[in-house]
């Protein structure tokens, strides 16, 4: 497997877990913060703001571990930069936007 193979499915894990806080929240109707708010990431964006954003999100995580190398489950090698970048945004979303949620 080539570096930028890791370092795509690293990302992609990453774009994977932003997607789901977006669209998520869109999909149910509430507001969340975005890059699109203002400020941006501390202000409120639409639930459509979102849907579009989960979206926008999911094909990026789409493109960086689907189409780039053969992505295989099975393989320890693939998976763990997928699950390190997909860990690591998780908790730096949740300590970003626990100050907002009382979840620190």
């Amino acid at each position: 497997m080539r570096w930028y193979h890791t370092l795509s499915y690293l990302f992609g894990g990453a774009f994977l877990s932003n997607t789901l806080p977006h669209l998520v929240s869109g999909v149910t109707g509430h507001p969340f913060q975005s890059p699109f708010a203002h400020p941006p990431g501390v202000g409120l964006s639409s639930a459509t703001v979102n849907v579009w954003w989960g979206i926008f999100n999911l094909v990026i995580a789409y493109l960086l571990i689907c189409r780039v190398g053969n992505f295989d489950l099975r393989k320890n090698q693939h998976v763990l930069p997928f699950a390190i970048g997909f860990i690591a945004l998780s908790l730096l979303a949740a300590h970003a936007f626990g100050r907002f949620y009382g979840g620190l």
